[in-house]
């Protein structure tokens, strides 16, 4: 089970969706187990058993979760699987492996590539025209920005265009103090983060100021008005769609890892 395992999602990245993208290049192989469970509860947390054999990340360390709902909703995805093992269809999985392999190694790291983007947030940069798109941008991310300033005491300056302004250092400082120090939950903000461009939004959900739908809407404002303009193709819709997968990983991880 040692050596399918590894070969099935190989050595996973720091970013989840490069090891998603790893993994679907590797061929596909068979179902080996009749059922996926969670074992008692260890030193490491609640390690995900294929036929009462517990299961090792890329890295060779016990995939476990921290709580037992996460530790389910892991083994789920594990029994979801038909005759063949599809990494591309196992967001949560990878990610898992991903937290345990390489965030719990380097947090200060991931801490600090989400204080980045904070620097240069997709919310704080705005469409001067065309005036319906004004109007999508300011419904769906003056929320984000509203709250940010109010629960955090954190004030980011907006633009017009893509030409970098500097945000104040108090803003950034003050939210960036929301960014998890669990390895957990700081991986699915990070996650969310690069899926979304947007660390405003992924701490606004790790905050609980607004839920999933309303983030990952928000999140795709331009792309919808692009779509709205000229539609959209087939690679297109299945991109969005692997990505939400990984979104709503995540997402279980900030509900369910605490």
């Amino acid at each position: 089970m040692r050596d399918i395992f590894t070969e099935i999602f190989g050595n996973q990245p720091l970013d989840p969706r490069e090891a998603a993208r790893r993994s679907a290049c590797t061929g596909l192989r068979k179902r080996f187990y009749a059922r996926a469970h969670v074992g008692e509860a260890g030193p490491d947390g609640f390690a995900l058993l294929l036929d009462g054999k517990p299961v090792k990340t890329p890295a060779r360390r016990g995939l476990t979760a921290p709580t037992p709902p996460l530790a389910q909703a892991i083994a789920e995805e594990w029994n979801a699987q038909a005759a063949l093992i599809d990494p591309a269809g196992m967001p949560l999985t990878r990610l898992a492996n991903a937290v345990i392999d390489a965030v719990a190694d380097m947090p200060e790291a991931v801490a600090e590539e989400m204080t980045k983007y904070l620097g240069s947030d997709l919310l704080c940069y705005r469409a001067a025209a065309p005036e319906g798109l004004v109007a999508s941008q300011t419904r769906a991310w003056d929320p984000v920005l509203a709250w940010a300033r109010a629960a955090i005491g954190a004030r980011f300056v907006l633009a017009q265009g893509v030409v970098h302004v500097a945000q104040p250092a108090e803003a950034i400082a003050a939210m960036g103090a929301k960014i998890p120090a669990d390895a957990w939950r700081l991986g699915a903000v990070s996650t969310i983060t690069t899926l979304t461009g947007s660390a405003l939004l992924a701490l606004a959900l790790a905050e609980d100021a607004f839920d999933a739908d309303a983030a990952w809407a928000a999140a795709h404002v331009d792309e919808d008005w692009q779509r709205s303009q000229w539609g959209s193709d087939d690679a297109e819709i299945e991109r969005r769609a692997y990505h939400y997968g990984e979104f709503g990983a995540a997402v279980t991880v900030l509900r369910h890892a605490r």
